[in-house]
């Protein structure tokens, strides 16, 4: 076996430090702060023990490394049950504490790994999927009396795709994947159409959960934080929900002037976990309250000029993580769904592990 890295050596040592010299008074054991940063994603015990290891130490996400900034920031992280606090519960003499031990993190991850912290953050491609499976698209289907002529199949001009809800999205998100990924197959598929096979390859969902049923049942499955209501006061669409430090807070749209006929602002969801039905592919929805949410959702990893930082923010806030949620705004201007830029101030309403909101 080849000895670890000093470096690498250094960081499981920091950590333990940091947890059984920090508060020695605390208590604190490798369970009890497994389950406390487990409120943002499932820790074991073990996965702790294994970054802390003085043998063969394994290297922590990069986001399991800001939660340790955060939680060691501030006393009152142990006042009770340990109790990891959002960044935006701090104070900004905590925050200013965080920062300083999220740089010395860092720096200890980057010695460790032979990269510098911002080589660490260069942005992988969400869409490139390293196996040779395939991949399903699960469209919505758009009721009869939503559909024009051409979707009618006795129409000598029949066209499937006028029978599809989130058509621009399927097109544009369609093309991107193959191209990204020449040599995999991939599929579109309405719910009543899909195998049970096609759901255990890569799954991608587009639309909500009225005209798609399989995106409500496996998000569900994935027991993912954001859920999608009905609610009377929108006719239109289906308001997101997200519990945020206990609360359940409700995301809407915006209209131009109170006037409920012109879109201003929509909500997209993009989501990615594993997938319920076989671990080792992936499960991506791509929602919205209306399609240019929807549109929104798809356009912020597949537009040429914004998916390269986009996706360099995803891999700064969820690091090596298999499993993470976004819901944004999405600007409509001129009807058209602008692309959102998840680096600008007010895009990012809601993102999972982190619960940070606007």
């Amino acid at each position: 076996m080849q000895p670890a890295p000093p470096a690498a050596l250094q960081l499981a040592q920091r950590l333990r430090q940091l947890r059984q010299q920090r508060w020695p008074d605390a208590r604190l054991t490798q369970d009890k702060l497994a389950k406390a940063f487990s409120v943002e994603e499932n820790l074991a015990a073990a996965t702790v023990s294994s970054w802390e290891s003085l043998n063969s130490p394994k290297l922590p996400p990069r986001h399991r490394l800001l939660a340790y900034a955060r939680f060691f920031a501030t006393p009152r992280s142990v006042e009770a049950d340990p109790k990891l606090l959002a960044l935006e519960e701090l104070t900004p003499d905590e925050k200013s504490a965080y920062k300083k031990l999220e740089t010395e993190l860092l720096r200890l991850r980057g010695a460790a790994s032979g990269e510098s912290p911002e080589e660490e953050i260069a942005f992988s491609r969400s869409w490139h999927f390293a196996d040779a499976g395939r991949v399903t698209f699960i469209c919505a289907q758009l009721p009869s009396d939503k559909t024009g002529p051409l979707g009618e199949p006795s129409d000598p001009n029949y066209t499937e795709l006028q029978t599809y809800a989130d058509a621009d999205s399927l097109m544009e998100l369609h093309g991107h994947i193959r191209a990204e990924n020449p040599m995999m197959t991939v599929h579109r598929r309405t719910p009543h159409e899909v195998e049970p096979d096609e759901l255990t390859g890569h799954l991608v969902l587009l639309g909500g959960v009225v005209w798609n049923e399989i995106t409500g049942r496996l998000s569900e499955m994935a027991k993912l934080p954001v859920r999608q209501v009905a609610d009377p006061k929108l006719q239109t669409g289906e308001i997101f929900i997200a519990e945020i430090e206990g609360k359940d807070r409700e995301f809407w749209p915006k209209w131009m002037d109170g006037d409920d006929g012109l879109l201003a602002e929509d909500v997209g969801l993009l989501a990615r976990v594993p997938n319920p039905l076989n671990s080792s592919r992936t499960l991506t929805i791509c929602n919205g309250i209306h399609s240019r949410g929807v549109y929104g959702a798809v356009r912020s990893l597949t537009d040429a000029q914004l998916r390269e930082s986009n996706e360099r923010y995803i891999s700064a806030n969820f690091g090596d993580s298999d499993s993470f949620a976004i819901l944004m705004s999405v600007q409509v201007i001129k009807n058209q769904a602008m692309t959102p830029d998840f680096n600008s101030p007010g895009v990012v309403l809601y993102q999972w592990p982190g619960g940070i909101a606007a």
